[in-house]
């Protein structure tokens, strides 16, 4: 937003989202200011970009009410995993994979539409290439599904000199043209990013990974029982149905594999090599659904066009199909809209209400925290309070490698006098500090909230420690 288009001195995570979510919510800030609003609205924008490319994707060949009833359907497969509240975070939270669809179904779009422009291999490779350079999810997901349907399409036509040899040769290239152009801007001092930290499991751990894989599939779809949940059963019920019908979906184009278009066969192949990489490397945990970005998208797609036909005769039958679409698309919505604000979630509203008010009158604005308080208070407080994540070893006060711009450290530009523990958080405790930094001036208490205060600038102890391997 302010020209710094390269983000020299930040060392970001093991994925940027810098040609999608990124430039979202660099204009939502533009608008609305540095506030938790500005990042809601973010998230919204691009939920509802990925939510237009599924619609796109789902009237393809069908004409009036049927296009119709499977955007119903469509939106009504998307909203439902938001009546679950933890879903909430997952599809509307901070930038985590769900973005990266976008690059998936505009891709797939735009082969199953223009397979055989001289414009779509070389635009193909751009959006793959500009996919991969904020997600590495669209190099292990978008890349293979493309490259396998086509040479499967290939190997049918019993030529190589089809539109699918070009297309695929396009998705290859995407993957040597992005580190190129990653490259480049490392050569002209941009951003350095953490490698992801994922590996393939051990075989022993396969069984496990499964059951943690159908767990998190559920938990996208909005199918698994949490208590306290405001509308209780009837979310999960309304979850599994979901679910069924993605499934569904699929099972059908892998049954019509040889008459499904292009991009049922994309959207088919991109779910089962998501789950499939989900389930052998080390990446299932409790909560890692979002890790599966391309499933609930493409299994919406695919749900709508399953569940309703291409052509439906006007009539009786056709005002009845798009009543039951728009009741299956409005019931989520209107469930979500009404159980998300009032339980709260969607952001850190709220969480410094207490401190920031009480930090500002005691003109404490630059301090250090642990990683869940820093920048949530920092941007709750739109800026007037800073508080820059760090994380203690022994006796020493270290850089904390993620998500950080290391000018904030440094101590000839920048004063930090407090620190702020929030009691019962592990990572950062008073313990801790008054060994890294000594005992403090005074120590101050607010609501659930430690404030130890010192008279010395406090980066001058605090180091930058080994950078991670990066990209």
């Amino acid at each position: 937003m302010h020209g710094h288009l390269l983000l020299h001195g930040w060392l970001i995570g093991d994925a940027t989202y810098y040609t999608f979510e990124l430039p979202v919510l660099a204009f939502s800030e533009l608008l609305f200011g540095f506030r938790d609003f500005a990042n809601n609205v973010a998230s919204a924008v691009a939920y509802g970009i990925v939510t237009v490319c599924v619609l796109a994707l789902a009237v393809t060949d069908s004409r009036g009410p049927a296009r119709l009833a499977r955007c119903g359907i469509a939106i009504a497969m998307l909203a439902t995993p938001l009546v679950v509240l933890a879903n909430v975070q997952i599809m509307l939270g901070p930038p985590a994979h769900m973005g990266t669809a976008a690059f998936l179904l505009v891709s797939f779009l735009l082969i199953d539409r223009a397979p055989g422009k001289r414009y779509t291999a070389p635009l193909l490779c751009v959006i793959l290439c500009a996919g991969q350079l904020g997600d590495d999810t669209v190099r292990y997901i978008a890349v293979p599904a493309i490259v396998l349907v086509c040479g499967y399409r290939v190997q049918a036509a019993r030529s190589i000199r089809t539109a699918d040899s070009v297309i695929a040769l396009a998705a290859i290239a995407s993957v040597p043209l992005e580190s190129l152009v990653r490259a480049v801007m490392r050569h002209f001092g941009a951003y350095l990013m953490v490698a992801p930290a994922i590996h393939l499991a051990p075989l022993r751990q396969w069984p496990h990974n499964a059951t943690l894989t159908l767990h998190a599939v559920r938990q996208l779809f909005g199918a698994v029982v949490t208590p306290g949940e405001p509308i209780g059963v009837a979310g999960t019920v309304l979850g599994s149905i979901c679910a069924l019908a993605a499934l569904a979906g699929l099972v059908r184009v892998i049954v019509t594999w040889r008459s499904a278009c292009r991009a049922e066969q994309f959207m088919s192949a991109a779910i089962i090599v998501n789950i499939a990489a989900y389930q052998i490397t080390t990446m299932p945990r409790i909560y890692s659904a979002w890790e599966m970005s391309a499933v609930l998208p493409c299994g919406a797609v695919l749900a709508a066009r399953t569940v309703v036909p291409a052509r439906i005769r006007a009539g009786i039958r056709a005002r009845l199909t798009v009543a039951a679409a728009s009741v299956a698309a409005l019931l989520p919505l209107a469930a979500a809209a009404s159980v998300a604000p009032a339980t709260g979630l969607g952001g850190t509203t709220g969480m410094g209400s207490t401190l920031i008010p009480w930090l500002e009158a005691h003109r404490l604005s630059y301090g250090l925290a642990s990683y869940f308080n820093s920048s949530a208070i920092t941007e709750e407080s739109g800026n007037k309070v800073a508080l820059r994540t760090i994380v203690i070893q022994g006796r020493h006060a270290l850089i904390f490698n993620w998500e950080t711009d290391l000018s904030w450290y440094d101590p000839s530009r920048n004063d930090a006098s407090f620190v702020v523990v929030q009691r019962g958080d592990p990572r950062l405790t008073r313990a801790q500090v008054t060994r890294a930094f000594g005992t403090p001036v005074s120590v101050q208490s607010v609501a659930s909230w430690t404030i130890l205060i010192y008279r010395a600038n406090l980066l001058t102890q605090v180091t930058q420690p080994p950078l991670p391997p990066t990209q």
